[in-house]
């Protein structure tokens, strides 16, 4: 499966040679993508995924375009069959414009300054989408793999954490990879790690009161402060001690809420609370870790419960994997720099494949701390190679007929 060194050199120099002009290519792809709206809320990808299936068709692909929910399409397209399987996968939505004041530029337009195209979405996702569609046009043209079936997702949902997404496509068994490559602002990096995700709900209970007597009522709020205080004092300690490389554990409380009036105790509060996983830690045992630290508080029994609201594990790939090892290679050989270690700061769609024994990375252009925020963009000098170094892969480890 795996070449030489020597052989992997010689593809990228014919890779080099044949392709033209690649990045106005993948550009004007980008340009498109950006054109279409297709933020969450509301989550419709029908007009985009009709644009990028499309041209998969004009390629040669046998595409399939497939929702569980009206309006949140989801494009599948193959070439090839057989053993092994490499996916690509890419999400077609973003994030809402949460202030278009804070856009210097026109979000549904790409704009080009100083060596980046800005867009909504230009770095998550569509910057390595572009990538992909061309990726998979080229190697329709080179005849395909030669060996195996290379198959591309393009999923909408993830900004919703994906349930009628990449998650919907797994549970339908419409692919069954052996290697799933997810696009990701990456640095040009193959990222082989990424943690798991929790979401949990805390809610604390009392009982209301007037405000000018609050003796007589129990403060939901205050009861929920001292129990933050209690994770912050007992839990964060032991997340922190749980790191390995630049992932480490976290835990972030993201949304409070409690009481309806400034005059009356308030008798509930909830938050949500984030906790990222190192690849190895289970789910179940994260839930039960915070009831056993809020089990040794001094808190009345029944005032306060939690609640799993998702949760899925992470992933560790060998560095050893051929296709690990196919990638750094190619990395090394399109950008000529060294391999270096780069973090995965969200998760990806890559997380729903974590408990099926495959291969799972993630890699594109662009650094994910450019991705959800006003003018967002991706690096110009990164499609190209991004595209190269995948191409590479390909060549790799399924061949190319031509």
């Amino acid at each position: 499966m795996y070449f030489p060194a020597p052989t992997v050199k010689k593809n990228i120099d014919i890779i080099e040679g044949r392709i033209m002009d690649t990045s106005k290519q993948i550009l004007k792809i980008l340009e498109d993508l950006i054109a279409i709206h297709s933020g969450y809320p509301p989550g419709e990808t029908t007009e985009i995924c009709a644009y990028t299936s499309s041209r998969l068709k004009k390629a040669g692909y046998e595409v399939d375009i497939l929702s569980r929910q009206p309006g949140v399409d989801n494009v599948i397209a193959r070439l090839g069959e057989g053993s092994p399987s490499l996916v690509f996968n890419a999400h077609v939505d973003t994030v809402a414009i949460a202030d278009r004041k804070a856009w210097n530029t026109d979000p549904f337009q790409m704009t080009t300054l100083e060596g980046n195209a800005y867009g909504l979405g230009a770095g998550n996702c569509k910057g390595s989408m572009a990538v992909q569609i061309w990726l998979a046009e080229e190697i329709a043209k080179r005849g395909g793999p030669s060996r195996g079936e290379v198959v591309f997702t393009f999923v909408g949902d993830e900004e919703n954490l994906g349930p009628d997404g990449l998650s919907y496509i797994r549970e339908i068994g419409a692919i069954k990879p052996d290697i799933l490559v997810c696009g990701a602002q990456t640095q040009l990096q193959a990222i082989n790690e990424e943690r798991g995700v929790l979401w949990i709900e805390l809610i604390t209970t009392g009982h209301s009161a007037h405000a000018g007597e609050p003796q007589n009522g129990d403060n939901a709020i205050e009861r929920m402060i001292r129990i933050i205080a209690i994770l912050q004092k007992e839990l964060k300690p032991k997340l922190s001690a749980r790191s390995r490389g630049a992932l480490h554990s976290t835990m972030n409380i993201g949304i409070i809420e409690g009481g309806k009036n400034t005059n009356a105790v308030p008798d509930l509060c909830r938050v949500e609370i984030d906790r990222r996983l190192m690849p190895e830690e289970d789910i179940d045992q994260a839930v039960a870790e915070f009831s056993e630290i809020l089990s040794s508080s001094q808190e009345p029994d029944g005032s306060w419960r939690i609640k799993k609201l998702t949760g899925t594990k992470g992933f560790a790939a060998s560095t050893s994997d051929p296709a690990v090892e196919s990638f750094h290679k190619a990395i090394a050989e399109v950008t000529k720099n060294s391999i270096r270690e780069v973090a995965a700061v969200g998760a990806s769609d890559a997380r729903y494949f974590a408990d099926d024994g495959i291969v799972l990375l993630t890699f594109g252009p662009g650094n994910a701390k450019d991705g959800h925020k006003a003018n967002e963009f991706v690096p110009v000098d990164e499609l190209e190679p991004s595209a190269m170094i995948q191409l590479a892969v390909v060549s790799d480890l399924l061949g190319l007929r031509s």
